[in-house]
Formats: structure tokens, C-alpha cells, sequence
């Protein structure tokens, strides 16, 4: 996998991680505002126009994730044979956390070819 190529899946691989703090700063700042005692309008707040299609686009992002580092694990000589199910099964259960893990592990960390 050429240079680009891998920080362009590394950028890809951290956004999840990045969304969530996102997300919850937005549902607290929206929290704090209805604590403000400001009238609620009948419209919804403008930064949940913003969150809808991200938590879309992030939940789309995390499924074709888990499909390419999946197809990598099976595809790939640098993971040893013994280890593949489990990083399959790891990949899958614990994809925001593992996903980071497994790409400096076996990505980045890639002999040059």
C-alpha cells in the first residue's frame, strides 16, 4: 500500500474516534442551552442539521472500515496465521478502538516495498 494510500486510511480510521467527541460536546453544549431557560422554537437546533448527516456518514464510514480491515487481515502476510480469526473477530466487536491499533501495527508499520 503506497504512502497516501495508508494516511489516507489512517485519517479515515482516527474521524470515528473524532466524531464522538464531536458528538458529545454538541449534545452537552445543546444540554447547557436548554438549561439556559431560553425558549424552545419549534425548529430544530441548527448544529443537529450538522450532526445528522455526520453520525450517517460516520456510521456508513465505520461499516466499509470494518470491511476493508477485515479483507486486510485475511489478505495479508504480516499477520500471523494463527492470529487472523481473532483479529477478524476484534476488528469487528471493538472496530473504533481496534481499528486505530491494528492499522499502526500492520499498516503503518509496513516494510518498505
Amino acid at each position: 500500500m503506497s504512502k497516501g494510500k495508508t494516511i489516507t486510511l489512517g485519517i479515515f480510521t482516527i474521524w470515528p474516534f473524532l466524531y464522538m467527541i464531536i458528538f458529545m460536546s454538541s449534545i452537552f453544549g445543546m444540554m447547557m442551552l436548554g438549561f439556559s431557560g431560553k425558549d424552545p422554537s419549534s425548529e430544530p437546533p441548527f448544529i443537529m442539521m450538522v450532526i445528522l448527516p455526520l453520525h450517517f456518514f460516520t456510521m456508513f464510514e465505520i461499516f466499509v472500515l470494518i470491511v476493508i480491515y477485515i479483507m486486510h487481515v485475511f489478505k495479508t502476510e504480516r499477520v500471523p496465521q494463527d492470529k487472523k480469526a481473532l483479529w477478524a473477530v476484534v476488528l469487528f466487536l471493538g472496530n473504533m478502538i481496534s481499528m486505530p491499533i491494528y492499522w499502526y501495527l500492520y499498516i503503518w508499520k509496513q516494510d518498505p516495498e
